[in-house]
């Protein structure tokens, strides 16, 4: 068609289909509620071993939670690693995988679980309508991969109202990449907190105990029930021989999975950055022989008032820092407090030795983590 006779007339609604343009150009930006779907951001680090109950959670890939809750009765661990095994043709370069490290064949403990879940905030799913009558559907897409086919679990849990909805899927080879799309009903009962605070996890089951999977499947939305969660689940907990991979993780409004949205790693690093960070330089003076207080501006406003951990303060590098006088003399870092804290910036408060004070003091490197997570 020439330039000139592209008119509106020629474009109209019965006339651009998704059939006569490029994949993904009629698809909104930012639908998928997963934030590092693709598993390309692991500021934590790429490995964790050894993961039993004393010393899960946020470990590698970030906004990606890893549970493994047991009694004394359980003695499983796992490992959590950002694996390069990821579907052909697809896109992706990363992928989460679960190993079974130690073997745990029954899940005898009443309170036991392995799962991986992520969470989210209420303000961010407001058009969702929740707990009204126009309440949207949810639909989930995904890669999975494991050696132990079967039935396996994905639930919603709707934190503010206690409701929860699970659905099953199967992997059906051993070993193959699998595409899986489940709908969750949109929930015409209980509204999301407009707020920073959890409101909704999606969760994926690896292993079950009589707590978790002893009651009826809820396939549709009720009260929140532990029995009725995880019900039909595999255990993957059984063998050392057992791994579970899953990438490309979307979820959407509506009833029918899109392309999974690729988001510049950039965009999905400062998406990350709400939640947790690296970093620590900052300026400020030394007030006392043996500490001195710093103030720092996150990269991006956080979620709330962050917590933090001392990665490093001896050395220099991309996770370490140490206290410069003057910008001369180093001075190792032993301990930091966060104070004055709010979603945008913090003060920190150093402990090391061999300070005057007074003096001007800079923290290079980036010695902390900051975390807000849910």
């Amino acid at each position: 068609m020439a330039i000139d006779k592209v008119v509106s007339a020629s474009i109209t609604d019965s006339s651009v289909t998704s059939a006569k343009v490029a994949s993904g150009v009629l698809q909104s930006n930012f639908r998928n509620i997963i934030i590092n779907g693709d598993m390309s951001i692991a500021q934590r680090g790429t490995s964790a071993t050894s993961i039993d109950s004393s010393n899960d959670g946020y470990l590698t890939m970030d906004r990606w939670i890893h549970i493994q809750q047991a009694d004394d009765s359980n003695t499983g661990k796992t490992s959590m690693t950002q694996s390069t095994t990821v579907p052909t043709g697809q896109g992706f370069a990363k992928s989460m995988k679960i190993d079974c490290t130690t073997a745990q064949t029954s899940i005898s403990g009443t309170n036991s679980r392995v799962v991986v879940s992520q969470r989210f905030e209420g303000q961010m799913l407001q058009y969702l309508k929740k707990g009204t009558s126009s309440a949207e559907s949810l639909t989930c897409s995904f890669w999975v991969r494991s050696n132990k086919t079967g039935t396996y679990i994905c639930a919603l849990r709707d934190k503010d109202n206690s409701r929860d909805i699970a659905k099953s899927y199967t992997i059906s080879s051993a070993d193959t990449w699998e595409k899986k799309t489940i709908t969750f009903e949109g929930d015409t009962t209980g509204a999301f907190d407009n707020d920073n605070a959890r409101s909704l996890d999606i969760i994926w089951g690896l292993a079950a105990g009589s707590d978790y999977s002893s009651g009826t499947l809820q396939t549709t939305w009720g009260t929140a029930n532990n029995a009725n969660v995880l019900v039909g689940q595999v255990n993957l907990m059984d063998s050392t021989s057992n791994e579970w991979y899953i990438t490309g993780v979307q979820l959407e409004a509506g009833t029918s999975a899109s392309d999974f949205e690729f988001l510049p790693f950039d965009v999905q690093l400062n998406r990350c950055y709400r939640y947790f960070h690296i970093g620590g330089a900052s300026c400020g003076r030394s007030a006392s022989s043996t500490g001195g207080t710093t103030y720092y501006t996150y990269p991006l406003q956080m979620r709330g008032s962050p917590s933090i951990t001392l990665l490093d303060g001896t050395s220099i590098g991309e996770k370490a820092g140490r206290m410069h006088i003057d910008g001369i003399s180093a001075y190792n870092i032993t301990s930091g407090v966060i104070g004055d804290a709010n979603s945008k910036s913090c003060k920190l408060q150093h402990t090391g030795s061999g300070l005057t004070s007074g003096e001007a003091l800079g923290i290079l490197g980036n010695p902390y983590s900051f975390a807000s997570e849910l």
